[in-house]
């Protein structure tokens, strides 16, 4: 799992612990096991907020941790063009390289560590695929997309890209030197990444050596989300069992804790986790495949007008991202049955 690494974790800035006299540690409010599924053409993913009410997810929808998969020669597969309206997609290759192209003109490649930050806005089409070198010689594939929701007065911006590469990303280390922070966008302790967002939020890869623990300030106006995305550790001041694949949804306060456990799988010698909050929107939220608006009545207009290629003119697919093909509200989960 390279994304970004340090010759000496030493030199790197450190980010001081929270002062238990001054702070209130966040609990530890709800633990999940993602499903797996299939995403665009049939690369494997695991769906990281299944199961979770949007209201605890807020500013956030949707979370996929995409591999980690060993492709064979001519099995590497990605997605076919398709619309997005209303909020914004984070794209982090961990391992492997994704293509992206856009309606808008933006796109590029990304890599190890890279991210790909598109802002769908009024309403965008794209296609993530991975190259054809990779697709013929086969090989590691690793990476996250997450979808950050937008405001009422934003969802009509302009669609953006940004391309934040590796080298980019500010990185940071635990009080003992024991865990190696990637803030790729937000700030923790004065560090700020290089993501720009409309939403207010922080997206963090940390890595925990064995036995280590994280202790991080947290602000109080933002949710807070880990997940695990290789490893075994404990999250919150209970220390409550996490691993690979599981989300932790913690509730109120201003310092959160994670912690890796001594002992380690051999293919997982550390604890992987993102870590991300933002602010809260607390606006209405429906949902439908492709868009994430604010009424039912928006969503079938964001149809409407991809259909009536208003978005675009990339020929239309049939299905996006298998996400909900019924219209989820706030109140709802992602699987439409009610919190």
């Amino acid at each position: 799992m390279p994304a970004i690494t340090v010759p000496d974790i030493t030199v790197l800035p450190r980010i001081p612990e929270p002062d238990p006299a001054v702070t209130r540690e966040r609990p530890v409010r709800s633990l999940t096991t993602a499903p797996h599924g299939l995403e665009g053409e049939g690369f494997p993913v695991r769906r990281a907020f299944a199961g979770v009410d949007l209201g605890e997810l807020d500013p956030f929808v949707h979370l996929d941790q995409m591999g980690e998969v060993e492709y064979a020669p001519g099995e590497p597969k990605g997605t076919a063009w398709h619309p997005h309206r209303g909020f914004e997609t984070v794209t982090y290759i961990i391992d492997g390289i994704f293509e992206h192209q856009d309606s808008n003109g933006g796109g590029g490649v990304i890599t190890n560590g890279d991210t790909q930050w598109m802002t769908a806005g009024a309403g965008i089409l794209h296609i993530e695929k991975p190259p054809e070198s990779l697709v013929i010689s086969g090989g590691l594939f690793h990476g996250f997309q997450l979808w950050v929701n937008l405001p009422r007065d934003q969802k009509w911006a302009a669609p953006r890209y940004q391309d934040l590469r590796a080298q980019e990303v500010a990185v940071a280390t635990s009080t003992d030197g024991g865990a190696l922070l990637r803030i790729i966008a937000g700030e923790v302790a004065g560090i700020k990444g290089p993501g720009s967002t409309y939403s207010p939020i922080t997206l963090i890869h940390a890595t925990l050596s064995p036995g280590a623990r994280l202790s991080l300030p947290w602000r109080a106006d933002y949710n807070a989300l880990v997940y695990v995305m290789a490893g075994h550790g404990a999250v919150g001041a209970d220390a409550r069992p996490i691993q690979t694949g599981q989300l932790a949804v913690f509730g109120a306060g201003d310092a959160l804790t994670v912690a890796a456990l001594q002992v380690q799988e051999s293919r997982s010698p550390n604890l992987d986790v993102l870590i991300l909050g933002g602010r809260p929107i607390r606006e209405p939220v429906a949902w439908m495949g492709p868009f994430v608006m604010n009424t039912r009545e928006e969503v079938m207009q964001a149809f409407s007008d991809y259909q009536a290629g208003r978005l675009g003119t990339i020929p239309a697919i049939n299905a996006v991202h298998n996400t909900p093909t019924a219209i989820v509200e706030s109140g709802e989960r992602p699987g439409g049955d009610s919190a």
